[in-house]
């Protein structure tokens, strides 16, 4: 049996919120496993439209949550050929970098990344050239796969916040989340870490006193 790879082009969702003409602060924003872009950046609708500009491209992966009907979710991989997903996520994200980002001149580019969006979100930080002041992981694992010997300067030279709700059921372990925070460190990643009252989800008031310290600082 031969198997071939051809690549091809495929349409993806994005949604946007704010003026990237007025914001000073720009967003790109990456989902969690099952959800779909346009409910994730609901999420986030009390942010303010006018200092910021949200970007949030869907993952290529689409499937029903249970069974054949019914609602359905996004992912960015799976196990099976993983490495080529990875490969088109890169290439995806340079692409939304290139559309929406590009062209204006914000005081600060962040990167989240929320539960599986956010080892996509590092990978890419990893993987790209372009300028990120921010990495907010939120609720999700580092990839431990990236060789941060080639890299690791990247996260470095930006403000790193681990966040984790003190209710959510992924991370309701002490010992899993002391598991994280110590491979971080191990591994030369600094960041900071912050707690919210909640489970599983984006909490705004949390992510408002982040990206308020964000704009009030140099780095």
């Amino acid at each position: 049996m031969k198997i071939d790879k051809i690549p091809i082009q495929k349409t993806a969702r994005v949604v946007s919120q704010g003026n990237p003409e007025k914001a000073k602060i720009a967003i790109l924003a990456l989902h969690g496993y099952g959800q779909l872009v346009q409910y994730f950046l609901r999420k986030l609708h009390t942010l303010s439209e006018d200092d910021l500009f949200i970007v949030a491209p869907e993952g290529l992966h689409r499937f029903y949550l249970e069974g054949t009907s019914g609602r359905v979710g996004a992912s960015w991989m799976t196990k099976e050929e993983r490495a080529d997903d990875m490969q088109d996520n890169m290439k995806y994200l340079d692409a939304i970098y290139e559309k929406y980002f590009s062209e204006a001149n914000f005081d600060k580019f962040i990167v989240l990344g929320f539960s599986q969006g956010a080892a996509t979100a590092a990978r890419w930080i990893e993987h790209t050239q372009n300028r990120i002041d921010a990495f907010i992981q939120w609720a999700g694992v580092f990839p431990p796969d990236l060789d941060l010997t080639l890299k690791g300067a990247t996260f470095a030279t930006l403000r790193h916040f681990y966040v984790v709700g003190n209710e959510d059921p992924y991370f309701n372990e002490t010992e899993r989340v002391n598991t994280q925070k110590t491979w971080l460190l191990e591994n030369g990643l600094a960041p900071e870490f912050v707690d919210f009252q909640g489970g599983h989800s984006i909490d705004v008031q949390c992510l408002k006193a982040i990206l308020g310290r964000l704009s009030n600082s140099n780095v």
